[in-house]
């Protein structure tokens, strides 16, 4: 028989507030990318992210909530994706540049797809939420603020001109392989990624 004197065993230590906002956050992104917004609801984010019924309503209570969790979350997952501290400081060697960021972009395409397809779910829920657009520019706007250091270090001498025309090539880049008109393909090599970089870095850059 137990003795009343002796201390339970501890359970399982609970999730912290932060891990289970996390986890909702997580599976919010992956149902985006698997069923699209439609298939976006408190109820089927509990059952993704294996929570108790009503973890997801006691989190984000609103849909609003729960979309602004989820931008905050993905943002946060792209940018350790395109983390800049991988790239190389500035230099001479626009080449060496070129490749860095190929193989950023390469590592997005081929194993972050699910990011990609959330992001561009919540792109387009954007174009018809002010409240989303707002925070879904705020999330963006650090990489549009890390582009212009970036290139300005470089030497460009028009950075906030060239950060846009940095991304909208990436983007377009990123799109082109996920929803376009050649999703489903073969990821492009890196040597191809590397070269468009390199061709738009030194027409920008001069050099």
């Amino acid at each position: 028989m137990p003795d009343p004197n002796t201390p339970a065993a501890a359970g399982p230590p609970a999730a912290s507030p932060s891990s289970r906002q996390q986890a909702i956050a997580d599976a919010a992104i992956a149902l985006l990318a698997e069923r699209g917004m439609r298939g976006l609801t408190h109820r089927a984010v509990d059952e993704a992210a294996g929570l108790p019924q009503g973890s997801t309503s006691n989190r984000a209570r609103t849909r609003a909530a729960l979309l602004a969790l989820t931008v905050q979350r993905l943002a946060e997952r792209e940018g350790a994706v395109l983390d800049i501290g991988d790239l190389p400081p500035p230099g001479d060697d626009v080449g060496q540049l070129a490749d860095a960021l190929a193989g950023l972009l390469h590592r997005f395409l081929t194993r972050h797809r699910t990011l990609l397809l959330a992001r561009y779910e919540l792109a387009l829920e954007a174009t018809r939420r002010p409240e989303l657009r707002a925070m879904y520019d705020r999330a963006g706007a650090t990489f549009g603020e890390a582009a212009h250091a970036l290139l300005a270090a470089w030497g460009s001498t028009a950075p906030e001109r060239h950060a846009q025309g940095l991304i909208a090539w990436t983007d377009g880049m990123m799109f082109l392989h996920t929803a376009g008109r050649v999703s489903g393909t073969r990821t492009p090599p890196r040597a191809r990624l590397r070269a468009g970089y390199e061709d738009l870095l030194r027409g920008m850059l001069g050099r």
